[in-house]
């Protein structure tokens, strides 16, 4: 049964009626995750000398091929989830973007931007792993909103409190609604995106990382929360080897961005890599660099 002593109740409505509007809050969590991760990228970046024109050209491809790609994603991977309207594959507001998709398509996209200014792409994509993480973590909140992404039943203090129309119908009585509080699995994942964001600029501060080593890190570190994190969700997924799909895309993008850091950063390292472009006033790693001409083409050290 719910605990009395619970703490963590759900919203009444994921909207905001305001006269004859409504506002979604699923959306506004998602502008204002966006607006963060450009106001930390554009302050990492022009910190190297680039200019804030090139961020928010690259932030508008990327979060338009970002949003498409996140509903596509979904589309594909739970398409049995979908309002059963025609207008359901395009109901961003109703929740459901995949992540996996939403990132691929928008770093593309913003990649493309910059590569076609002559600066670094890799640079550029150091300068927005922060950034991207402290957008994901404060994006979760969207789910709290629409009574989306809990976990298991708990009887842990913060247990999540879930309306009956939205409660899993194995846990739902007719008579007294959700019969058990659930983990907050969206609050849990931004807790650790947070810490994250913390680890990405102390290890930036410390180390120093051939780009896109420090994305390359995000990447692993979101994984990692991703792979114990889908221990606890129950929300319809597909599985394989008893375990839901994104566990495995977790796993195995967690390996393969840790392969590539340590290849980066020590293997081919010591192999003398060719010239590579830097961007206005920096140095392949990252840091300020004196006179350097925009897109000239220095050896990496």
């Amino acid at each position: 049964m719910p605990s009395l002593f619970a703490t963590f109740p759900s919203p009444s409505s994921g909207t905001i009626d305001i006269g004859p509007l409504s506002v979604h809050m699923y959306g506004i969590t998602l502008l204002v995750a966006i607006v963060c991760a450009i106001g930390l990228t554009g302050l990492r970046w022009t910190r190297r000398g680039g200019d804030w024109d090139l961020v928010l050209r690259a932030a508008v491809w990327g979060v338009a091929a970002g949003i498409v790609g996140a509903r596509l994603c979904h589309v594909i991977t739970s398409y049995d989830q979908l309002p059963d309207h025609w207008w359901g594959p395009f109901a961003v507001w109703e929740g459901g973007l995949g992540i996996w998709g939403g990132i691929f398509f928008g770093v593309i996209a913003g990649g493309i931007v910059v590569w076609r200014s002559g600066e670094s792409v890799a640079l550029f994509a150091d300068c927005l792993a922060p950034a991207l993480l402290l957008a994901q973590g404060i994006g979760r909140w969207g789910n709290w909103w629409n009574q989306e992404l809990f976990g298991k039943p708990t009887d842990l203090p913060w247990g999540l409190d879930i309306n009956a129309e939205h409660c899993p119908v194995n846990y739902l009585d007719l008579a007294s609604g959700c019969t058990e509080n659930f983990h907050p699995i969206f609050l849990y994942e931004f807790i650790f995106d947070l810490i994250g964001v913390g680890v990405l600029l102390l290890v930036e501060r410390l180390v120093r990382i051939r780009p896109p080593g420090l994305f390359a890190l995000y990447i692993a570190w979101y994984t990692l929360g991703r792979v114990f994190e889908e221990q606890l969700r129950i929300d319809p997924s597909h599985e394989f080897l008893g375990q839901r799909l994104n566990f495995w895309v977790a796993a195995f993008l967690f390996v393969l961005s840790m392969a590539f850091f340590i290849w980066w950063q020590f293997v081919r390292k010591h192999r003398g890599p060719g010239p590579s472009v830097v961007g206005p006033g920096t140095v392949p790693g990252g840091g300020p660099a004196m006179a350097v001409p925009k897109g000239r083409v220095r050896p990496p050290r």
